[in-house]
């Protein structure tokens, strides 16, 4: 109790508080302070590493992998086609995307209230490439911090140009390469390959957008770095809207670590008997930090949860023979009362909206029609009259299949009785995942018909099943 006392009064002191006021990678001047990582290692940067490189090879692969002769995604906004999971998506489902953006936004709601930052340091592709491949290869091609250090505060020599024309080659390239990726997702890789094998003049401006794009991922990975997430990314104003004393994060146990110390010739003849915490105030868990914070300060904005500072005071911990778990997943009631996680009842309602607004969406991906149908009377045509007894309108007819498998299928006239249909070409048949167009007419008795404006109601029928209906206008002459 005297441990948690201290800490209290301590996180009262104004001074203390200055972390709250300003970033970790500005200076007072405003400018920028570069921040210079140490590479982490431990259980959970191995874990992150499995998560990261899954994903990596999973966003490599996707634009390849083709399901019945279709890429597994594809977000075509120009031609308004989307793919997701092999399945063709028309902007006639536009309503199925809407909902599936609205169940991933409580999704995020949910998670972050749950597990605070946890997409953003394990599955942000932010954070994905620049801690796993372009930190990597600086670490590989510069060496760890402080030589990183050594080196930019060291003149311009040959082996420091060397080094750095490297490094930026390589992140140019792999930035190159990833837009590229990116737009595979968009246009689809046939239509990739036929840009890259064609002569550049024939795609002149998007050559200039791929420059410029490539240039924009160059600039992030190399110079913006950990500020799209402390400055530019909107998520990480939006989940400081969600986290509360209950949102398990990476947290500092201030019971046990606190008042912190460094170990002194006292504390190994056990002379010393001042109050003394776990934390030695060895710094590590800063110096890992991509975001240059002090966790031991409390939940931060800044703070992406990436754990690269759990494994680093774990690492300290046991070579001090003391317990791990000073720096841990867990939240702030649940350390300072010493309790278990708990959701509270916000968490139980955003789970509750969560999980009816996940049924929702499964039941209508799931009851998606096969076969999309829309008529319409044909536009800038009157009634037309067939012999002596009978009216007809002339109508326009549009079947999507979004099937792999090739449809057939038959309009019918289901009111009133006695209307006949005569199809005008043949528009039954309709390839898989294709649009067909086709034109009919209606012909009506007049002893059927009521004034100048009348109702019809359709039926669509695919293998002799009705699959939809459709209600349109007839005119007809004024009685």
């Amino acid at each position: 109790m005297e441990t948690a006392k201290y800490y209290e009064l301590d996180v009262l002191n104004e001074d203390h508080q200055t972390f709250r006021n300003e970033l970790a990678s500005i200076n007072k001047d405003g400018s920028r302070k570069w921040v210079y990582a140490q590479e982490s290692s431990g259980r959970l940067t191995t874990r992150r590493s499995i998560v990261a490189y899954t994903l990596l090879a999973l966003l490599i692969a996707t634009p390849f992998v083709r399901i019945h002769g279709n890429p597994l995604m594809l977000l075509n906004v120009i031609e308004r086609k989307f793919i997701v999971l092999g399945v063709v998506f028309w902007p006639q489902d536009f309503y199925l995307v809407v909902l599936s953006l609205l169940t991933f936004i409580v999704s995020i709601g949910v998670f972050t209230s749950l597990l605070g930052r946890i997409w953003c340091g394990w599955a942000c592709p932010q954070t994905i490439f620049l801690e796993f491949v372009f930190r990597k290869i600086e670490f590989i091609i510069e060496g760890n911090a402080r030589q990183q250090i050594a080196l930019d505060k060291a003149p311009m020599s040959g082996t420091k140009f060397a080094r750095k024309a490297l490094k930026h080659g390589i992140f140019l390239t792999l930035s190159w390469m990833i837009c590229n990726l990116f737009l595979s997702y968009i246009i689809g890789t046939d239509a990739l390959w036929s840009i890259i094998t064609d002569p550049p003049s024939q795609h002149a401006s998007g050559l200039t957008a791929m420059i410029v794009f490539s240039g924009l991922f160059y600039g992030v990975f190399a110079r913006f770095r950990e500020q799209a997430c402390v400055v530019a990314c909107p998520y990480g104003r939006f989940m400081s809207a969600l986290v509360d004393p209950d949102t398990i994060a990476v947290t500092y146990d201030f019971k046990r670590g606190e008042p912190r110390h460094k170990p002194t010739k006292a504390d190994k003849d056990g002379t010393n008997t001042a109050p003394r915490g776990d934390c030695i105030d060895c710094g590590q868990c800063v110096v890992v930090c991509p975001t240059a914070i002090d966790i031991r300060n409390g939940i931060q904005l800044e703070c992406v949860n990436c754990t690269a500072c759990i494994d680093a005071c774990d690492s300290v911990m046991t070579k001090m023979k003391k317990p791990t778990g000073l720096i841990r997943y867990a939240s702030s009631n649940g350390v300072k009362h010493g309790q278990a996680n708990r959701f509270n009842t916000r968490v139980k309602a955003y789970i509750g909206v969560w999980l009816i607004l996940l049924m929702v969406v499964t039941t209508l991906f799931l009851r998606r029609p096969e076969m999309e149908a829309i008529i319409m009377r044909q536009p800038g045509t009157l009634f037309q009259k067939v012999g002596d007894d009978n009216i007809a309108n002339f109508y326009t007819l549009q079947l999507i299949n979004k099937t792999f498998i090739p449809k057939t299928a038959e309009i019918r006239v289901l009111e009133p009785q006695g209307a006949t249909l005569t199809p005008l070409g043949d528009y039954q048949s309709v390839s898989p995942q294709n649009v067909q167009h086709g034109r009919f007419f209606v012909a009506i008795p007049k002893a059927k018909l009521n004034g100048a404006y009348n109702t019809i109601r359709l039926g669509v029928f695919m293998n002799g099943n009705l699959i939809k209906e459709n209600t349109t206008t007839f005119l007809a002459p004024e009685k």
